[in-house]
C-alpha cells in the first residue's frame, strides 16, 4: 500500500455546517491565504487542541511528555487532617 492510499484510509470525513455570512469570511480568508478551507479548519482544530493541552502528533506528544519528567513535582494540597479543627 502506498503512502497516498495510507493517508486515504486514515482519513475521517465530517460535514460542518456553516450559515452564509461565516462561509463567504472563510472563502475571502482562504483566497487571501492562498489556502483551502481544509486548510483553515486543519489549522483552527490543531489551535483548539494545543489550547487545551491535547498534543497533534507524536512530536507534541514526545515534547510534552519530556517537559513533564523535567519539571519538579508539584506539591501536595493539604490533607483534611491536618488543617485546624474548630473548638
Amino acid at each position: 500500500m502506498s503512502r497516498v492510499e495510507r493517508e486515504a484510509a486514515s482519513v475521517v470525513r465530517k460535514l460542518i455546517a456553516f450559515d452564509d455570512d461565516t462561509f463567504d469570511k472563510l472563502k475571502q480568508l482562504g483566497r487571501d491565504r492562498m489556502a483551502t478551507i481544509q486548510e483553515l479548519a486543519d489549522e483552527a482544530f490543531a489551535d483548539v487542541l494545543k489550547k487545551h493541552g491535547i498534543p497533534i502528533d507524536l512530536k507534541d506528544a514526545l515534547r510534552k511528555s519530556t517537559s513533564l519528567s523535567k519539571a519538579p513535582p508539584k506539591q501536595v494540597a493539604a490533607t483534611r487532617n491536618s488543617r485546624k479543627r474548630k473548638s
